[in-house]
C-alpha cells in the first residue's frame, strides 16, 4: 500500500501520523472499511480499518452453523443507511488515511479521507454530520477533530437529520431472508426478468452472496454456465486455492463486490440460485471466460438465456491466446491442416447410425464420425437368441430409423464438414472392443446440423463428457438442447411407446424360400428396393420394403469382371478391372433406392433380374463404361438392343476390358437355330377379371378351396371384432381389408391415395380395382395376410396376338372377352416370359378351343408373329385364320388390309 513519508515539526512536539493511501474494497459497517493496494502479480494486500471517535449501530449477523444455541441478531437503527452512505461513497475509489490508535489484538483505528490527501472529505464527520452515527460516549473534544465531530453531530440534531429524527429508526432495519422456501418457485416468478441487487460476498470467481432488492433476501448466486478455480477446504479447516482461484476471486471482487447490480434468476440448484450478473460495465459471466479465469460446464450452460454459443467463443478466446488456466492447452485439431479440418465431401455411405464414408475432391474416402452423439444400442442384457447372429440395423431399437433417416438426408448429396477432434485408436478391453483411430466431425448441410437434427428426432444420444474433456462437438451445447427437447416430447428412443420392431427376412442364399418368393417378385414387375450393398460390380444385396426381405441380385445380360476370392488353401486373384467395376457401381447405387426386375433365380437361390437407378439400366451402365461385356443370356431381353448399342460403343474406345479388343472380318454365318418343342401343359384356371389393356386375372382352381376357407374365416373374425370405421389411415403398397359393393370384406392393397374420400385399392385374390373412402377400409389381421395364403390372382396377357391401339377397336376386343371367358373356368398354358406379365394360350374348359384364336378368327385382332422355332406351328395356324378375317372383312378388315398405308396411325405394324 502506498504511503507518504513521515513529516514532523520540532524535536520535543509529538509525531505526525503517517498518510497511507488505499482502496477502498468492502464497506463493512458505518464505521468500518477494508482498504486495498494496487495488484503486481497478483491479488494486492488489504487492511481494516475503523473509523476513531464514531460509532455506527451494528449490522444483522445470520447465528453460526457450529453453535446451535446461537440466535440471528437484527440491524440496528440506522446501521444498514450508514453502512450504504459509505458503500456509494466510498467502493472502488482511492482513499488516504492515518492510524491513530492499534489496538493489542491488532484492530486499528484512523481517520479516513476521500481522495489522495487529507484534504479531502472526512469520511467519520460526513456521517456524523448525517446523523448516521454519533460520537463514541465520553469523549470530550480535547483537539480539532473531536471539536468538528461535535459540531457535526449538533448540527445533525439540529436539523434531526437520520438517527435524531422523530420515530425509532425501525423503518430503517432490514427484514433478511436467508433462506427460500421454494427455490424453484422463487425463480419462476421472476419470469427471467433483472432483479436489482448488491454483492455482498465473493466466495470464488463464479459464486457469490447476493442482496435481492427490496426485499432482502441474501442468497447464493452461481454464474450459469460456468466454473472459476476454488477453494479446496483441506481437512484442519484451512483452504487450498487451485491454480488461478485468488485471482480469479479478485477479478470479480475488484468488478463486482458491493457494487450495484442486476442479476437474471435463470435455475436453481439446491438453495442456489444460477443466474448472470449484469453491470453497466458488462457481463462478469463473459469477461472471466474472455480472461481465463473460468470454463464452460455443460450441467447449467443450458439455462444460460443470453446464448450459450457467446459463453464458448469467450472460452475459445481464452484457448487461442493460452490465457491462465488454459496456459498449457493444446487444440484437438492443433496438428491439422486447415484444408484437413473443414471442406466439403460427398456422401457415399451411411454405417449404421453415427458415421459416414464421404469422398473427397482428391477421390479419396474417408470415414467421419458425428462429433458427440451416440447411436441407438440394446440397453440391458441381450434378450437376443443365443443361436441368432445379432442384426444391429434391424435388431436394435430405431437403429434402422436413424441409419433411413441419413440415408434419404445425405445419400449422394455433398455435405460441409468440420473436424472437431481426432480420437485416437484403443486396444480391446475385457468388456469393450478394440477401436481403430476415428475422426469425429459436425456435419452440415444446407445450413443444418445432421447430429443435431439426427438427436432432436430421439435417434441418438448426446455423450456426457468429464469438465477437463475438450474432445467434443464444437456445437455440443445445441446438441443437449435437442436433446432435451426430445425427451420432453417423447421422441424415438424417448418415447414411452412400444419400440418398433423389425422382421426383416433373409432369404440370400436360401434356396428353398427363394423358390417360393420368385414367382411374387416376377409378378410384381418393377420392385422398389434398397441396395444395402455391394459384393462387386454385378452382385448386390437389396432391401425390399414392401416385402420386408433381403435378397441376393445379379445383374442379368452382361458378363462382369470376377472380383479377387479366399478359397481354402489360397486366395483366387480377381480379373482385370473388377475393383472398378465394383467402385462404379457403389458410387452409383449404394444405399439408393432403386427398382428391380426380377426375371429368374440361380440354383444358389440369388435372383438374376435388370437394376435401374433415376430411369438408367445398370447393367447397360456398366458395358457402356466398358467394364462389363454382354452375356448371351440378353438375347431374350428386351434390353438387348440398348446393351449391344453401348457395346459397340465401348469397343470402338477401346477402354478397359475392351482395350485389347481388335475387329474380326466379318463372316457369313447361317444361323442354327435349336430345335425345340412347344411346352403344351394346360392347367384348370378360373378367370376373375379382364383389364381394359386385354390383360387377365386368374385364380389357380388347385387352390380355390383354400382362398373359399380364409375368406369364410376372415369374414367370421370381422363380424366378431368389426373395424373401428375411420380407424385405419391407408398408405400405399399397405395390405388391408376392403368393403365391396356387395357388403363384403376382401383381400386388397392400396395402390394410391388421393384424399381420405378417395383410395385407389387392388383386389388381390381377384383382380379388380376400386375407388373406396377410408370409412370402407381396415386391417388385415396377421392371420389371413399374404404370408398365410398368397394373393391368388395372377396376372397374364394373351400370346401371339397384338392388342389393337384404336380405342374402339380394343374396347370391341375387350367386350369379346369378357362375354366369352369372364367368371369361367379355362385352360392356361404359359408359351413365353416377358418383362410385364407371362404370354399364355387360353382354352376354354369345354370344347378346347383356342381363346385367341378365336379373337383372331372374328378379326377383332392381329397375330403377333415370333421367330422361335417352337411357336412355328403355332404362328401358321394364327396367320392362316388371320387371312381367312381378312378375306371375310371381318371387323378390324372391313376396310381391307390397312397396314400398309395407315400401319403407323393406326399403331400396328407388320
Amino acid at each position: 500500500m502506498a504511503s507518504s513519508a513521515q513529516s514532523g515539526g520540532s524535536s520535543g512536539g509529538p509525531a505526525v501520523p503517517t498518510v497511507q493511501r488505499g482502496i477502498v474494497k468492502m464497506v463493512l459497517s458505518g464505521c468500518a472499511i477494508i482498504v486495498r493496494g494496487q495488484p503486481r502479480g497478483g491479488p494486492p494486500p488489504e487492511r481494516q480499518i475503523n473509523l476513531s471517535n464514531i460509532r455506527a449501530g451494528n449490522l444483522a449477523r445470520r447465528a453460526a452453523a457450529t453453535q446451535p444455541d446461537a440466535k440471528d441478531t437484527s440491524d440496528e437503527p440506522w446501521a444498514f443507511p450508514a453502512r450504504e452512505f459509505l458503500r456509494k461513497k466510498l467502493i472502488g475509489k482511492e482513499v488516504c488515511f492515518t492510524i491513530e490508535n492499534k489496538t493489542p489484538q491488532g484492530r486499528e483505528y484512523g481517520m479516513i479521507y476521500l481522495g489522495k490527501d487529507t484534504s479531502g472529505e472526512n469520511i467519520a464527520e460526513s456521517l456524523v454530520a448525517e446523523g448516521l452515527a454519533t460520537r463514541r460516549e465520553g469523549m470530550r473534544a480535547i483537539n480539532p477533530e473531536q471539536n468538528r465531530l461535535s459540531e457535526c453531530e449538533e448540527q445533525a440534531k439540529a436539523a434531526k437529520k437520520g438517527m435524531w429524527s422523530e420515530g425509532n429508526g425501525s423503518q430503517t432495519i432490514r427484514d433478511l431472508k436467508y433462506t427460500i422456501e421454494n427455490p424453484r418457485h422463487f425463480v419462476d416468478s421472476h419470469h427471467q426478468k433483472p432483479v436489482n441487487a448488491i454483492i455482498e460476498h465473493v466466495r470464488d470467481g463464479s459464486v457469490v452472496r447476493a442482496l435481492l432488492l427490496p426485499d432482502y433476501y441474501l442468497v447464493t448466486v452461481m454464474l450459469s454456465g460456468i466454473k472459476c478455480p476454488t477453494f479446496r477446504r483441506e481437512a484442519d479447516g484451512s483452504e487450498t486455492p487451485e491454480p488461478f482461484a485468488a485471482e480469479a476471486r479478485f477479478f470479480t471482487e475488484s468488478r463486482l463486490l458491493q457494487r450495484d447490480v442486476q442479476i437474471i434468476l435463470e435455475s436453481c440448484h439446491n438453495q442456489n440460485i444460477l443466474g448472470t450478473i449484469l453491470h453497466p460495465n458488462g457481463n462478469i459471466t463473459e469477461l472471466l471466460l474472455k480472461e481465463g479465469f473460468a470454463r464452460c460446464v455443460d450441467w447449467s450452460i443450458a439455462v444460460y438465456t443470453r446464448g450459450a454459443e457467446k459463453l464458448r467463443a469467450a472460452e475459445r478466446f481464452a484457448k487461442e491466446r493460452r490465457l491462465r488456466i488454459w496456459r498449457d492447452y493444446v487444440a484437438p485439431t492443433a496438428n491439422l491442416d486447415q484444408k484437413d479440418k473443414q471442406f466439403v465431401a460427398k456422401v457415399m455411405q451411411v454405417l449404421n447410425a453415427d458415421a459416414i464414408v464421404v469422398k473427397l475432391n482428391s477421390g479419396d474416402y474417408k470415414t467421419i464420425h458425428l462429433s458427440s452423439i451416440r447411436p441407438p444400442r440394446l440397453e440391458g442384457e441381450n434378450t437376443q437368441d443365443k443361436n441368432k447372429k445379432l442384426r444391429p440395423l434391424y435388431d436394435i431399437p430405431y437403429m434402422f430409423e436413424a441409419r433411413e433417416f441419413l440415408r434419404k438426408k445425405l445419400i449422394g448429396k455433398k455435405v460441409n464438414v468440420t473436424v472437431d477432434y481426432i480420437r485416437p485408436a484403443s486396444p480391446a478391453t475385457e468388456t469393450v472392443p478394440a477401436f481403430s483411430e476415428r475422426t469425429c466431425a459436425t456435419v452440415t448441410i444446407g445450413g443444418i446440423n445432421i447430429a443435431e437434427a439426427l438427436v432432436s428426432k430421439g435417434l441418438a444420444t448426446v455423450i456426457r463428457y468429464r469438465q477437463d474433456d475438450d474432445q467434443r462437438s464444437s456445437h455440443y451445447d445445441e446438441l443437449l438442447a435437442a436433446e432435451a427437447r426430445a425427451i420432453k416430447n417423447g421422441k424415438g428412443l424417448h418415447s414411452k411407446k412400444e419400440v418398433p420392431i423389425h422382421r426383416v427376412a433373409d432369404i440370400s442364399g436360401d434356396t428353398q424360400k427363394a423358390k417360393q418368393f420368385l414367382p411374387f417378385l416376377q409378378r410384381a414387375g418393377r420392385s422398389e428396393a434398397v441396395v444395402e450393398y455391394v459384393f462387386s460390380g454385378s452382385r448386390l444385396k437389396l432391401y425390399l420394403p414392401k416385402e420386408t426381405c433381403l435378397i441376393t441380385f445379379l445383374l442379368a445380360g452382361i458378363e462382369c469382371p470376377r472380383g479377387a476370392r479366399n478359397l481354402p488353401g489360397l486366395v483366387q486373384e480377381g480379373e482385370p478391372f473388377s475393383e472398378e467395376a465394383t467402385l462404379f457401381t457403389k458410387e452409383l447405387v449404394l444405399q439408393r433406392e432403386v427398382e428391380v426386375e426380377v426375371e429368374s433365380m440361380d440354383k444358389a437361390g440369388n435372383f438374376i433380374g435388370w437394376l435401374h437407378i433415376d430411369g438408367a439400366n445398370l447393367s447397360v451402365l456398366l458395358v457402356e463404361h466398358a467394364l462389363s461385356k454382354v452375356h448371351f443370356t440378353a438375347e431374350r431381353s428386351s434390353y438387348y438392343k440398348s446393351l449391344l448399342s453401348a457395346e459397340e460403343a465401348a469397343k470402338q474406345k477401346k477402354e478397359k476390358v475392351w482395350a485389347h479388343y481388335e475387329e474380326q472380318p466379318v463372316e457369313e454365318v447361317t444361323p442354327v437355330l435349336e430345335e425345340k418343342e412347344r411346352s403344351a401343359s394346360y392347367k384348370p384356371v378360373f378367370v376373375t377379371e379382364i383389364t381394359d389393356d386385354l390383360h387377365f386375372y386368374v385364380q389357380d382352381v388347385e387352390t380355390g378351396t383354400q382362398l373359399e376357407k380364409l375368406m369364410e374365416n376372415m369374414r367370421n373374425d370381422i363380424s366378431s371384432h368389426p373395424p373401428v370405421e375411420g380407424s385405419y389411415a391407408p398408405r400405399r403398397g399397405e395390405f388391408c381389408i376392403a368393403k365391396f359393393v356387395d357388403g363384403e370384406w376382401y383381400r386388397a392393397r392400396v395402390e394410391k391415395v388421393e384424399s381420405a374420400a378417395k383410395v385407389h385399392v387392388f383386389y388381390i385374390d381377384y383382380g379388380n380395382r376400386e375407388i373406396l373412402p377410408s370409412t370402407r377400409l381396415g386391417t388385415l389381421p396377421p392371420a389371413f395376410s399374404t404370408r398365410v395364403l398368397p394373393a391368388q390372382a395372377t396376372e397374364y396377357a394373351f400370346a401371339f396376338i397384338q392388342v389393337p391401339q384404336d380405342e374402339d377397336a380394343r374396347t370391341d376386343a375387350v367386350d369379346s372377352v369378357v362375354r366369352d371367358i369372364q367368371n369361367t373356368q379355362c385352360l392356361l398354358n404359359v408359351e413365353h416370359l416377358s418383362a410385364g406379365c407371362p404370354h399364355v394360350t387360353l382354352q376354354f374348359a369345354d370344347s378346347k378351343g383356342d381363346v385367341g384364336l378365336g379373337l383372331v378368327k372374328e378379326g377383332l385382332v392381329m397375330v403377333e408373329v415370333r421367330k422361335e422355332k417352337q411357336f412355328q406351328k403355332v404362328i401358321t395356324e394364327y396367320l392362316n385364320a388371320q387371312e381367312s378375317a381378312k378375306s371375310a372383312r371381318l371387323n378390324l378388315w372391313r376396310y381391307g388390309d390397312f397396314r400398309a398405308d395407315d400401319a403407323d396411325e393406326f399403331g400396328y405394324s407388320r
